[in-house]
């Protein structure tokens, strides 16, 4: 599906963007604050998924019928923005409550690896 394709390829931008942003012009308020392994657990979950979209935007085109694939690209999608997205606004501002967040967005990644199986059986 096009829209994976796009949502992936945005991801992966804004994962080089941010893991810059990261390494270099906040590390030392990152760092300082305790928040530096938290916001590289942030971009490399980020990563991992923004491929995982890519790969699924791949597989919709030669597996269309299989609507478990639409579901794991959805779930892969929403476990970027609520894991990886609570964990960079944590590590920014400090908001701690924003912890209580990511095992949804852990939660949603699951639940698209799970769909992604299933998927695989039934080919």
């Amino acid at each position: 599906m096009k829209l994976f394709l796009i949502l992936g390829s945005l991801s992966a931008f804004l994962f080089v963007a941010l893991g810059a942003f990261g390494a270099h012009a906040w590390k030392p308020r990152l760092e300082s604050a305790g928040y530096l392994e938290t916001f590289q657990t942030a971009v490399q979950y980020h990563m991992i998924h923004a491929l995982a979209l890519i790969a699924v935007a791949i597989l919709t085109q030669f597996l269309p019928s299989l609507g478990l694939l639409n579901g794991a690209g959805w779930a892969f999608f929403i476990g970027i923005i609520l894991f990886s997205g609570s964990l960079y606004v944590l590590s920014l501002t400090g908001i701690s409550v924003l912890g209580a967040i990511t095992p949804l967005g852990g939660l949603a990644f699951l639940i698209g690896w799970v769909l992604l199986f299933i998927a695989a059986l039934q080919i």
